[in-house]
């Protein structure tokens, strides 16, 4: 159970989550509490063949995905040795950009920034064309072809209004995912990434989201 008190932000504040995958699990609480919160079908049980993963990626109905990297076995060693990493995970989700391609590519206006700095896709106004799927970089936007119109991740906009954080980020247990203004979790990463540094990890990196040079 999370300890973690998520900071209280005002409207017209820009917030973020900052995702440390080296904190992840795997659990996929956060898929979850995501799909719960925003009443989002399943995607079936159906074996993918990539490990445990059988979301396989971020889409209409899944966004927020953990994709699972397992290592190669290697001789000498269990399942989960100390000395041999077997697992990897990584979370992802909408980055909410800045510069967002999807806003400025959708010819209708179905998609706006919101007071927290979310990049919301507006259903009701959404006319399925798709624009807004090839123009994201990152493959988060996809259209739902039952339903004709286009979806992606809210950042929980509802519950910042209420006060509360994203479900994801309230719902992960070793607190992968934080949540906060944009600044403060800035600051946050960079003091994890030299608290990485500092016990040899060499190759960890710090991505913010699209933003103007």
């Amino acid at each position: 159970m999370s300890t973690n008190t998520q900071p209280l932000v005002s409207i017209g504040e820009t917030t973020a989550f900052l995702t440390d995958s080296t904190l992840c699990i795997g659990c996929k609480a956060c898929e979850v509490a995501c799909k719960e919160w925003n009443d989002l079908p399943d995607d079936g049980m159906n074996w993918s063949g990539f490990s445990y993963d059988n979301t396989g990626a971020v889409g209409h109905s899944t966004w927020r995905h953990v994709k699972f990297v397992e290592g190669t076995p290697q001789p000498g060693f269990g399942g989960n040795a100390g000395d041999h990493v077997s697992w990897e995970f990584s979370s992802d989700v909408c980055k909410h950009c800045e510069v967002a391609g999807c806003l400025e590519a959708c010819p209708t206006g179905a998609i706006a920034r919101m007071p927290f700095g979310a990049v919301y896709v507006q259903p009701d106004v959404c006319n399925g064309c798709s624009y807004c799927v090839v123009a994201c970089p990152f493959g988060v936007v996809q259209r739902n072809k039952e339903d004709g119109r286009a979806f992606k991740c809210t950042f929980c906009s509802d519950r910042q209004t209420m006060g509360l954080p994203p479900a994801c980020a309230k719902a992960c247990p070793t607190e992968s995912i934080k949540f906060g203004r944009l600044d403060e979790m800035r600051l946050v990463a960079q003091e994890r990434v030299k608290e990485l540094e500092s016990r040899g990890m060499n190759d960890a990196t710090l991505y913010t989201r699209w933003t103007r040079a």
